[in-house]
């Protein structure tokens, strides 16, 4: 079995791609709540 590794999720924010880990507490709730 392999071993779990994280996985980092990039997201479009005005043409450009940015990981939602750098983002604040309030624009990944945000984020949460957008249906994609």
């Amino acid at each position: 079995m392999a071993k779990k590794q994280k996985c980092e999720i990039y997201s479009r924010v005005v043409g450009y791609l940015s990981p939602v880990s750098e983002w604040n507490k309030g624009k990944k709730e945000e984020f949460k709540d957008r249906k994609t």
